[in-house]
């Protein structure tokens, strides 16, 4: 799998990712377990929907 998510959006991803996974540990909505997306998109840094997209955020480095 190439790399397809660049450092800005890694960091927003994991944020985002977390906060939805404490939110649903501490009592909130089923729903926000969908958290765990994000977080593991971030941590393998590639996203299959940017495949559909065509479209990267990592530097053309």
């Amino acid at each position: 799998m190439k790399k397809n998510i660049g450092t800005i959006d890694r960091v927003i991803r994991f944020i985002a990712g977390a906060g939805l996974i404490a939110w649903a540990l501490l009592g909130g909505p089923v729903w926000a377990w969908i958290g765990v997306v994000p977080l593991l998109t971030a941590l393998i840094r590639f996203c299959p929907a940017y495949i559909l997209f065509g479209c990267s955020t990592c530097g053309k480095g």
